[in-house]
């Protein structure tokens, strides 16, 4: 498989990305799209263990995290999915995406799932932010917009 000269991938390192044969977060043209994030487990434990809220905290700081190579954080965030495992973990997910991107104001798509990889995890989250003008190709002079 070839590369694209235009694409960016970044990886974290991770034995998933490895083992998936995947990247953390994708730069094409103007957008960055991070790949999905659950809670950041530390010493093998998830954070927040039943605990909605802290699990999507956990998961969208490491989402952002994945934004900084690009030069990017929190506020170039224009598009966010959140993947739950209950319906009963909407108010507190909300509560946390509303804390993190209530300035920002991305689309959002929330939805219920069968489960995860990990039966500890009850949220993951995916995003997608913009480069802007820096990050656009060149345009030929007296090109058509």
């Amino acid at each position: 498989m070839t590369g694209n000269s235009g694409v960016r991938r970044e990886q974290s390192g991770s034995a998933w990305e490895e083992a998936i044969g995947s990247a953390r977060a994708v730069a094409a043209g103007d957008r960055v799209i991070v790949a999905g994030m659950m809670p950041d487990p530390t010493d093998g434990a998830v954070p927040g263990e039943d605990e909605p809220y802290e699990q999507t905290l956990s998961a969208f700081r490491s989402a952002i995290a994945a934004l900084e190579p690009f030069g990017l954080d929190g506020g170039s965030v224009i598009r966010t999915r959140m993947y739950l495992s209950h319906a009963r973990d909407v108010d507190e997910v909300g509560r946390a995406h509303r804390e993190l991107f209530g300035a920002v104001r991305p689309a959002a798509t929330m939805v219920v799932v069968a489960g995860f990889t990990d039966s500890r995890v009850l949220v993951e989250v995916e995003i997608e932010a913009y480069r802007g003008a820096a990050a656009a190709p060149a345009r030929e002079p007296g090109a058509a917009e």
